[in-house]
């Protein structure tokens, strides 16, 4: 049932997916056709509650997960967002892992979904926070969902983002899809179905430029299991949360050796600022560093793209999760000088402005 049609759904959980494409008119290239696929439409505003779904669900088929059972899950953020309200809808306890360094506004969204949050030293990275939820579930008997290796990541996006795309463009050509990797479930996941499906649609794969794991080539350092054993030599830190941890996840490790993409492309931290804010500021489109990242990703490929070319970006998550980070740095809770002299220009209702202190004289 399309979003569209439906008005009653048995839970929240059936209203995740089924995320719209939309057009971008003002700040696109004139000489291509821009669609972005709006993750924030998801019921928790981002597109990691696919993979919450995807996995928890996978696991009660697999009899993995039992009834009542602690989850645990080592996050960024966004996915142990997803996951809080999967296992608040489902009746799970769930405990996160999560670097310090990620903004505040992500601990309490969890906390507030009833999930507890582990907070893990920056200095360990996103590979101190996965060994920590390892080590939690091997202790207490703890069912780990596995975001990065989960199968059952890309499995999803097989089942429904890939899906929402070929039925969005049925009829039309898709000449490029662009992409993040992250957890490489949507990479995977969608990539593979394009690759079958619209063989003519190239598939860009973006990271930041400081980061550069997948374009430089060099091997993401593994445990004999093959599961990242420490940080990608090419990794350095960005504000992109979510968008590239320290290490090349086994299913983005997938997507590399099944070549699932045929570009990538570099992004600068201020790219990634300057288009979330321009996608808010002219198209109304309120999203986080990641997407604008992405988002510029994309305004790269259209430079180069021919006339009339259809482009599909992804947008991963809402704006709402970075209020504490560079993204709103130059947002100011006071009324700013332009606003107060409009406070001005009418008589009724003025609040008193502040005073500047006067110079102090010895």
């Amino acid at each position: 049932m399309s979003r569209a049609a439906a008005r009653r759904f048995a839970s929240i959980l059936e209203t995740v997916g089924n995320t719209p494409v939309v057009r971008v008119n003002n700040v696109a290239p004139k000489h291509v056709n821009m669609f972005v696929k709006v993750e924030a439409f998801n019921p928790l505003g981002s597109v990691k509650d696919r993979l919450a779904l995807g996995v928890i669900e996978d696991a009660e088929r697999r009899g993995t997960l039992k009834p009542g059972q602690t989850v645990v899950e080592a996050t960024s953020g966004n996915t142990g967002i997803g996951l809080a309200m999967v296992c608040a809808q489902k009746g799970y306890p769930l405990v996160v892992t999560m670097a310090e360094t990620f903004s505040v506004e992500r601990r309490k969204l969890m906390r507030f979904l009833g999930a507890r949050v582990v907070l893990t030293p920056a200095a360990e990275r996103a590979n101190g926070m996965v060994k920590k939820a390892q080590e939690l579930a091997a202790k207490h008997g703890w069912f780990q969902s596995r975001q990065f290796d989960n199968e059952a990541n890309a499995d999803m996006h097989t089942r429904t983002t890939a899906q929402e795309i070929l039925k969005d463009f049925q009829g039309e050509k898709l000449d490029y899809w662009v992409t993040g990797f992250g957890t490489g479930g949507t990479l995977k996941g969608v990539g593979r179905v394009l690759r079958k499906e619209r063989p003519e649609t190239k598939i860009v794969v973006c990271e930041p430029s400081v980061a550069p794991m997948v374009g430089s080539g060099s091997a993401q350092p593994r445990d004999p299991d093959g599961l990242p054993s420490g940080s990608h030599p090419a990794w350095t830190p960005h504000p992109h949360q979510g968008w590239s941890p320290d290490f090349i996840s086994s299913l983005t490790q997938h997507a590399i050796d099944d070549k699932l993409f045929d570009q990538v492309l570099g992004i600068d931290n201020a790219d990634a600022m300057k288009w979330s804010r321009e996608l808010a500021r002219r198209e109304g489109i309120f999203v986080g560093i990641s997407s604008g990242a992405t988002f510029a990703g994309a305004v790269k490929v259209a430079a180069q793209a021919p006339q009339g070319s259809n482009i599909l970006c992804m947008l991963p998550d809402t704006g709402e999760r970075y209020l504490s980070t560079p993204l709103f740095g130059e947002i100011s809770v006071d009324m700013t000088q332009e606003e107060i002299d409009i406070a001005k220009s009418t008589p009724s209702a003025q609040i008193a402005t502040p005073t500047p202190p006067a110079p102090q004289t010895k």
